[in-house]
């Protein structure tokens, strides 16, 4: 089997990396990664180190590949697609706000299409992926796909009208986590520590945190934080400075912001 990407920027070169780090059948060979993109210096520079091989032309893409990966900016897709005979391929698409009826509507029912949604740390393995439930994908496709992704990635399957809403929070976030990390790294040299140690130990407590959430799904995160909380503690007071300083509300406010409200 192989796979294509149809454009290459920062997300399709986050999941081939991952990919090519993670998933057994790409790492011996049974899986292939292919890409192109209208930039070919930048292609080439970005997949021959991740062992993608660079197509120079977009029909060499095409009849290479079983699978392709939309990795495209949205107001590219049109002119991406158009005219091309993408007869009988699987597309998988990891283009915001685009969805299976827009598909349909541009390239009629000959093509197969999958809506995903990743995050960037697939690159290292630990990734959130969304599928859209709505799809026409044959059912041998999308357990190829749901089998490649699953070793990158917690797979999510939900509405499509959901999809959204959940990016906001799986996509965006880490951006706005990464700014904890910072801000309790800046507290950390602030009282001595080194930076690299205080990113450390910040980086560290939220993946422990995280595992904790998920690992119980029945675990509420506010009895996981009173847990830490002993009375009259140091951590209470920390957790009342946040409050006062309006944490949750800016968090909301954030994922607001993402969806333009």
């Amino acid at each position: 089997m192989n796979i294509g990407y149809l454009g290459f920027g920062q997300m399709g070169s986050a999941i081939a990396e991952g990919l090519a780090a993670f998933c057994p059948e790409v790492r011996s060979g049974a899986v292939v990664q292919y890409a192109w993109a209208p930039h070919a210096e930048k292609l080439h520079k970005r997949a021959e180190p991740l062992s993608v091989h660079p197509c120079d032309e977009v029909y060499e893409l095409i009849h290479t590949c079983d699978m392709l990966i939309v990795a495209c900016k949205p107001f590219r897709v049109d002119e991406a697609l158009r005219g091309l005979d993408l007869k009988g391929k699987a597309l998988i698409s990891i283009v915001n706000a685009w969805t299976l009826a827009d598909y349909k509507h541009l390239l009629g029912d000959s093509v197969r299409v999958q809506c995903i949604m990743p995050n960037t740390p697939v690159r290292v393995g630990r990734g959130t992926i969304l599928l859209a439930e709505e799809n026409d994908l044959l059912p041998e496709e999308r357990k190829q796909l749901k089998n490649l992704l699953g070793s990158v990635a917690s797979l999510v399957e939900m509405p499509e009208a959901s999809i959204p809403a959940a990016c906001a929070i799986s996509g965006c976030g880490p951006a706005f986590l990464y700014m904890v990390i910072e801000a309790l790294g800046d507290a950390g040299v602030k009282y001595g520590l080194s930076r690299r140690a205080a990113y450390e130990l910040a980086a560290g407590a939220m993946v422990g945190a995280g595992e904790m959430v998920l690992r119980d799904p029945d675990s509420h995160p506010a009895a996981l934080k009173d847990a830490v909380c002993s009375p009259g503690g140091t951590t209470i007071r920390g957790v009342a400075a946040l409050e006062q300083g309006g944490m949750r509300s800016a968090f909301i406010k954030a994922i607001d912001a993402t969806l333009g409200y």
